[in-house]
């Protein structure tokens, strides 16, 4: 019989109740017992649409981290309060899934690590991207050798018009940055994941605010205020790797460009290649011929019906919670989640001073 898993959501907003609290709701061996914001009407409202009985409520979310009946915290605050939080929760014996980034800061993210290797509690990060169906496939097409070594990579996190203008997203104080940590760090964990490869040596970035000026702007979500958006629009990086390896990340909120897509990769390698636009591609030569092959990940096959499918959040849950029964490395790592956020820092930081940021 399974363990039930006693587990409190600290952070009731959007990534909580659009992620997190759906998705564990499907685990038959979770329970949410405990619920925190800082918005005493939102963790009220989260615990009587997911509370199991006898849940609590809190605002301060040092109160809940005092409940030794808890086994398990998912972190669902702003950027900047990751750390504290996260290592708090594992200081008081409780698992934690942080959502992404790791941290606002690469030092955060490695005291988070420390902090996870000191207590010997699992520590992951919510980077549901890997857990997609196209995600997994290409990830066994990489182990498995069809696209040799890969040297060189694509990381794609672009929209043409879509600003998030609710919540802290516009805040550089609350959040370290704009598109490049918010959507940006998907479509990196997603490309260094595939390649294997977590050993930077050199990064050289670029950061833009052309577009977040402009006053009754188009967007998905309405227009923005420009005195509000003190983050980039767009951001975008060069990454060298220590075995030579090199990768091309683009990330915009707002940007004059058609092809747009997010948490995608391109991958080229020695055997072949692979790209996610417009479904997965695989590319190659056999035979002194060259192939492309689009992947079938469909379920289905019979007419008016199309199977079965696991939706990322939900197998992202489902191997949170065995990892921790089964006491194995969860599927995203600490360390590698870390290497994502040294990463984004090194942009950031070589866009402000104009040179490329040197890793020892």
């Amino acid at each position: 019989m399974s363990k039930t898993f006693r587990i409190a959501i600290i952070g009731c907003g959007g990534i909580a109740n659009g992620k997190h609290m759906p998705a564990l709701s499907k685990r038959p061996n979770a329970q949410m017992v405990a619920f925190c914001d800082i918005i005493e009407e939102r963790a009220v409202e989260a615990k009587e649409k997911y509370g199991a009985e006898g849940a609590k409520v809190y605002t301060d979310y040092q109160e809940l981290l005092k409940d030794k009946t808890i086994d398990i915290v998912h972190v669902c605050t702003p950027n900047d309060s990751h750390a504290e939080i996260a290592i708090a929760a594992l200081e008081s014996d409780k698992h934690v899934m942080c959502e992404k980034p790791m941290a606002k800061t690469a030092a955060d993210a490695r005291r988070m690590v420390e902090a996870a290797e000191r207590t010997g509690k699992k520590l992951t990060v919510g980077y549901n991207n890997r857990f997609r169906s196209d995600s997994q496939y290409l990830k066994k097409v990489c182990e498995d050798g069809t696209l040799g070594e890969v040297y060189y990579a694509k990381a794609h996190a672009i929209r043409r018009r879509a600003v998030p203008t609710w919540g802290v997203f516009l805040d550089e104080e609350k959040q370290g940055g704009g598109p490049l940590i918010d959507i940006g760090t998907h479509a990196l964990d997603l490309t260094l994941w595939m390649m294997d490869n977590y050993e930077p040596a050199v990064v050289l970035g670029s950061s833009f605010h052309k577009l977040g000026g402009k006053e009754n702007a188009a967007n998905s979500w309405g227009p923005w205020d420009p005195a509000k958006f003190t983050v980039e629009d767009s951001a975008f990086g060069m990454i060298k790797m220590k075995n030579g390896a090199t990768i091309v990340l683009e990330s915009s909120w707002a940007i004059n460009m058609t092809q747009i897509g997010e948490a995608k990769c391109t991958l080229c390698g020695t055997e072949g290649g692979a790209d996610m636009w417009d479904g997965l591609n695989i590319n190659g030569e056999k035979h002194s011929r060259l192939y492309e092959q689009k992947i079938e990940l469909n379920a289905g096959g019979v007419a008016f019906y199309d199977g079965e499918t696991v939706r990322d959040i939900d197998l992202e849950m489902q191997l949170w919670l065995e990892a921790i029964e089964q006491d194995k490395d969860p599927v995203v790592t600490p360390k590698q989640a870390c290497v994502v956020s040294e990463i984004l820092e090194a942009i950031y930081e070589s866009a402000r001073t104009g040179q490329a940021v040197v890793f020892e």
